[in-house]
């Protein structure tokens, strides 16, 4: 059995600033490794534990994902609460399902992975990027199979056009000594996390990053989408020292409350719409529009800021729709806990 420090895990100091340590002891600490529909498992300082599942009534950002610190109620064998995250990816949950879905937490360094061919989508790197900086975790494009493509350059020139400070790396994820550059980007006991479609070199990297041989899939031929090979969440340790966690393909990524992310991520929108005569311009015919003059001289391209315009609605419409779903969570959290009082109020009496 495999046993780490707090500090081997990826703790640091901030939080301590959450335990009463009157009541709350650092033993009863642990992160979450993994995530599954009727457990989690995690690892403290005594190595793995499996844990139930929080109440049905907990709100969804109360609940743990993976990445998560939590204290153990040793007695029910399960999370008693969830330290306050550094950082958290979450979006809304995929089809009609209006609510949020915790993705990863405490991630320092996000890896965008995709590869040199139609995978390749610039409006999906672009909410890639604008969920990790609003995050607050550090990005990397990473573009794969630069092996197998003879464009691999311009795949290059076409994600430095949109990543702004991002770093953009292209490499064969089956070459050891290419995957292991990316470790440039972390520090001692940092987390990272493997985020990107299905079938472009996800599980293949974290191969090479652990040491590990999960098994991998490839892509169709016709498309180039993958097959999904990661099911679930999970943290795995790193060769070089700290995490990664390993996360299942997302083709459909929800935003909801990432202005600053946005802001980040479309910049070069922002600052000139920060310009325009008129507070409320649409940037559409309105005189003195910074945009419109931006997009006309060629300085600014019409479909960056169509992508721009969409999100923005697409993360309007998401933030009403979980509005309403937590509205609908809190009443039926208060239902039960009446209920639950009702009944040990009978119970007390004769």
């Amino acid at each position: 059995m495999t046993e780490y420090t707090l500090d081997e895990l990826g703790w640091r100091p901030a939080f301590l600033q959450s335990l009463d340590l009157d009541h709350d002891a650092l033993d009863d600490v642990v992160r979450i490794s993994a995530v599954h529909r009727d457990a989690y498992e995690a690892i403290g300082p005594d190595g793995p534990i499996r844990l139930r599942m929080m109440p049905i009534q907990t709100p969804v950002d109360e609940r743990p994902t993976v990445g998560d610190w939590v204290l153990v109620d040793r007695a029910l064998e399960r999370p008693a609460r969830v330290l306050p995250r550094l950082t958290l990816f979450a979006r809304k949950a995929a089809g009609h399902d209006e609510s949020q879905q915790l993705i990863a937490a405490n991630v320092d360094v996000a890896l965008i992975v995709t590869s040199c061919n139609d995978d390749f989508n610039t409006s999906r790197l672009e909410r890639y990027l604008a969920l990790v900086r609003d995050a607050g975790a550090f990005p990397v494009i990473v573009l794969t199979k630069a092996d197998l493509s003879p464009d691999a350059e311009d795949f290059g020139v076409r994600a430095r056009a949109i990543a702004g400070d991002c770093p953009v790396e292209l490499l064969n994820a089956r070459d050891p000594d290419e995957a292991k550059k990316l470790m440039v980007w972390m520090g001692r006991h940092q987390t990272l996390a493997l985020l990107g479609s299905s079938g472009v070199g996800k599980t293949t990297l974290l191969n090479e990053l652990t040491g590990k041989s999960e098994a991998v899939s490839g892509i169709r031929e016709d498309d180039a989408k993958g097959r999904h090979t990661t099911r679930g969440r999970s943290m795995h340790r790193l060769t070089a020292g700290g995490w990664a966690i390993d996360l299942p393909g997302m083709r459909e990524l929800g935003l909801t409350s990432a202005q600053e992310g946005m802001d980040t991520t479309f910049d070069d929108v922002t600052e000139l719409a920060g310009q325009c005569r008129f507070s409320d311009c649409q940037h559409d015919q309105e005189p003195g529009c910074s945009v419109r003059e931006a997009i006309d001289d060629g300085r600014l391209d019409e479909d960056r800021l169509q992508r721009f315009r969409k999100l923005e609605r697409e993360i309007a419409r998401n933030e009403a729709s979980l509005a309403q779903r937590r509205a609908k969570d809190r009443n039926f959290s208060k239902l039960v806990r009446n209920s639950q009082t009702q009944r040990w109020n009978h119970r007390k009496q004769p």
